[in-house]
């Protein structure tokens, strides 16, 4: 479902994606982990569409997305939830749910509080939210919600757009344990039907949830394979020496 192909990406002389490939089949959960500086959010922002790479190719469901923009990708059907919560906080959970749903349909897009008045959008809408567990917030603003629930409406948001596949930037973050039990529950339920790419500093959750584990440090990919052998590479443990397994 994705395939990013030799990325490489430098910034004058500091090369921050070097030949990059990860391959992600249907119904797989692949993790991306690497100590601060390795390189993962330029590899997020190459296959999301922030960033073109200077080398390589990024492909999802077998259509060349590299030279998309942002918005022909999520067209095209890659969803993405965010290290730092991006919602619109002065509307309602109903309200961000239905103008997630209004971008993927290309309705009207008319002032957005029209978005929540459509009413295939808001059956849409509704349905998300049940989804992630939100329904009875739907009347709320997104600023009153917990930190939790933010976070289950960013990934609800993403989930209205329809996607194919999930690009997911640390949704543990920030979140205590029973929180993130939650949101791991969440995402066990969705692997099932909906592959991801899992960028997370919470190992709890990569033992969890992931197939397989590429381990990016310097920009290149140091070691891959099921979370337990990560473990047990002696290359993958030396390169967390002093941040921790993250």
């Amino acid at each position: 479902m994705l395939e990013i192909r030799n990325l490489n990406k430098s910034f004058g002389a500091l090369k921050v994606s070097r030949d990059i490939s990860i391959e992600i089949g249907p119904d797989q959960c692949h993790a991306l982990i690497g100590p601060n500086g390795a390189g993962k959010t330029t590899l997020i922002h190459q296959i999301s569409g922030v960033l073109q790479p200077d080398s390589g190719y990024v492909a999802l469901g077998g259509q060349d997305i590299t030279q998309m923009s942002v918005w022909q990708r999520v067209q095209a059907g890659l969803g993405r939830t965010f290290q730092i919560t991006s919602v619109l906080p002065s509307f309602s959970v109903l309200e961000n749910m239905a103008i997630a749903a209004q971008a993927k349909a290309g309705s009207s897009m008319q002032f957005f509080r029209d978005a929540a008045t459509e009413t295939g959008l808001n059956e849409t809408a509704r349905a998300t939210l049940d989804r992630v567990g939100l329904s009875d917030r739907a009347d709320m603003r997104a600023s009153d919600l917990s930190h939790g629930e933010l976070r289950l409406l960013e990934l609800g948001i993403a989930l209205a757009a329809d996607p194919k596949f999930l690009l997911l930037d640390e949704p543990m973050a920030g979140l205590g344990r029973t929180e993130s039990a939650a949101l791991i529950t969440m995402l066990s339920q969705l692997r099932n039907s909906l592959p991801m790419l899992l960028v997370e500093h919470d190992m709890d959750a990569i033992f969890q949830l992931a197939d397989t584990v590429s381990v990016l440090v310097d920009g290149s990919v140091i070691a891959r394979g099921t979370p337990d052998e990560v473990r047990a590479d002696s290359a993958a443990r030396a390169a967390y020496l002093g941040d921790g397994m993250a």
